[in-house]
């Protein structure tokens, strides 16, 4: 019998992925609720959220109006049965009093929703495992059940919904974002693509008949503000916008109109909406971290930021360029971890993968690269195997490094492949920040050339910003011992969270910003947040009662 009563209520109330934190109540008041119902106790009530003496209270109607706004966070408000549920509320409030079974079935199913509500909203819909992104959960407890308890006792659900919410400036911009896009979805300005360009590209000074179109969807997007009339050609005010957008997008902006921009300009603004409702989605994943300061990078912006929290403020301290992981070959992971030493003049040990796959067949062409690259071996004991160079490498030692018995490590130098620093934050993929001696690189707009580890432009900068806490660390002391050419390992004092993230909408000093998605990320995460929409509702109650059968 309690089986039973306990099937019914899960039919009721479904089950929400188990990497999610869950109430710890719920099984108990569920089979209270059921016994109640069983013996019809006169009590059966007293258990309930949302009604009070048969109708709904003012928190129901408050729980359906937050159900109903659900996708000003970029979720879906089917995912919650909001329709149903504000027929049932609307109902139970207008029509005729409902039977005591009827209203603890609509009262079980608005604590459904709302539960599901609040947890998507503060976790996120799936786990960020599933496509391969391996960040740390929060640690504390998150009791769904326990907030929203306490949210209707204190009259206080609106604010608390907000409160799960990722407490971060940047969530709220993309809200905004999300909005406006969302405003221009169905203006006549995307209707139809824009007219051809001539000879496949559009350069300052020539004609165009698509001027006027263009100046308007440049206006509505906020890259053209101006109560000045479309100019007769491609010119003036209108190249400036053409530059702001193409900017905007990840791109160089040069005021070209060429085949590139001409087929963002033309991307709907339903599609730029879905990617910053995967943008929030991606946030809510967001660990949050208790550290005063945090290194992200955005690994399709190519770039690193980092970041001090004071008085619960998010201040940026410094940005820069990065390389990361090359597209289809070597992508840079995504995670998180703590950084805890900086060694500079590092040496490089050759990972095996790239041993076997570039060193080691450069090196049976040509032995002179090893003395060039300044290479040594070094055993399994970890001790330098002295007298091997290139007038000495033989077949059997590359052999040794191929089955694993030695490793390949280059020198600290000029031309070691981490440059003078490297940032150290243990992880299973062995990735960190480094420096490059190769910063002509920096000067691309595309930058994912490396083997999965990422590349800083400003090193010095980003070694004063993790000192920052230890003041005997000044400028020219940082920059003395990257070139000493003596490889030193410094210990942090604290550790400092690093955030390896994927986004391709973030909003930067005002602006939407959208980037290339260079792994293909999107799409999987567009995939599975669909699927999950429809298990989610598949397994709606589909007994909320709609009027009362008395």
């Amino acid at each position: 019998m309690l089986r039973l009563l306990m099937s019914s209520c899960s039919l009721l109330l479904p089950a929400t992925p188990a990497w999610r934190c869950r109430g710890r109540y719920f099984p108990a008041i569920c089979l209270t609720i059921g016994l109640m119902i069983a013996s019809h106790g006169s009590s059966a009530t007293e258990a309930l959220l949302w009604f009070s003496t048969e109708r709904p209270t003012l928190a129901a109607q408050q729980a359906v109006d937050l159900l109903d706004s659900a996708a000003a966070d970029g979720l879906d408000a089917q995912d919650y049965n909001a329709e149903g549920l504000r027929k049932a509320i609307d109902n139970a409030i207008s029509g005729m009093a409902l039977a005591t079974d009827q209203v603890i079935r609509i009262d079980l199913a608005l604590t459904s929703a709302m539960r599901r509500y609040i947890t998507d909203l503060h976790f996120g819909r799936v786990d960020p495992r599933q496509l391969g992104a391996n960040y740390r959960q929060a640690t504390g407890a998150f009791d769904a059940d326990l907030l929203l308890a306490s949210a209707i006792t204190d009259d206080r659900l609106a604010q608390t919904v907000r409160s799960v919410a990722p407490a971060l400036p940047q969530y709220g911009s993309l809200q905004e974002a999300l909005a406006h896009y969302r405003e221009l979805t169905d203006h006549p300005a995307w209707q139809q693509d824009l007219p051809a360009l001539p000879n496949g590209h559009l350069k300052p000074g020539e004609k165009y008949a698509g001027i006027a179109a263009l100046w308007q969807r440049l206006e509505l997007l906020g890259d053209l503000r101006t109560d000045a009339a479309p100019p007769g050609r491609y010119e003036g005010i209108i190249v400036e916008g053409v530059r702001i957008f193409q900017e905007r997008h990840g791109m160089v902006p040069n005021g070209v109109l060429g085949k590139d921009t001409f087929a963002l300009l033309n991307v709907p603004p339903a599609s730029r909406a879905r990617q910053i409702e995967l943008a929030l989605e991606r946030l809510r994943w967001t660990p949050f971290l208790p550290a005063p300061r945090v290194v992200v990078v955005n690994v399709p912006e190519f770039m690193l930021r980092a970041y001090q929290v004071r008085d619960g403020r998010i201040e940026m301290k410094t940005a820069m360029k990065v390389i990361v992981g090359t597209t289809g070959k070597t992508p840079t992971p995504l995670f998180d971890a703590d950084m805890r030493f900086i060694e500079f003049s590092p040496y490089w040990n050759v990972p095996p993968s790239i041993a076997r796959s570039e060193t080691l067949p450069r090196l049976r062409r040509d032995p002179g690269y090893f003395d060039r690259q300044g290479f040594e071996f070094v055993g399994s004991d970890g001790r330098v195997i002295v007298g091997l160079d290139s007038t000495s490498l033989d077949s059997a030692s590359l052999d040794a490094v191929q089955r694993g018995q030695m490793r390949i490590r280059q020198k600290p130098g000029a031309g070691n492949a981490l440059g003078d620093i490297k940032f150290v934050f243990p992880n299973k993929d062995n990735i960190y920040l480094h420096h490059t001696p190769t910063p002509q690189l920096f000067k691309r707009d595309r930058r994912d050339f490396s083997h999965g580890c990422i590349r800083v432009e400003a090193p010095v900068e980003l070694a004063k910003f993790v000192l920052a806490d230890a003041p005997e660390w000044s400028e020219a002391r940082i920059v003395q011992a990257m070139r000493k050419g003596k490889s030193t390992t410094l210990r942090l004092q604290e550790a400092l969270p690093v955030v390896i993230a994927y986004h391709t909408a973030a909003v930067r000093d005002g602006r939407v910003y959208f980037f290339p998605d260079i792994y293909r990320q999107d799409p999987l995460l567009d995939a599975a947040l669909r699927q999950r929409s429809l298990a989610v509702r598949s397994s709606h109650p589909a007994n909320i009662p709609a009027e009362s059968t008395y």
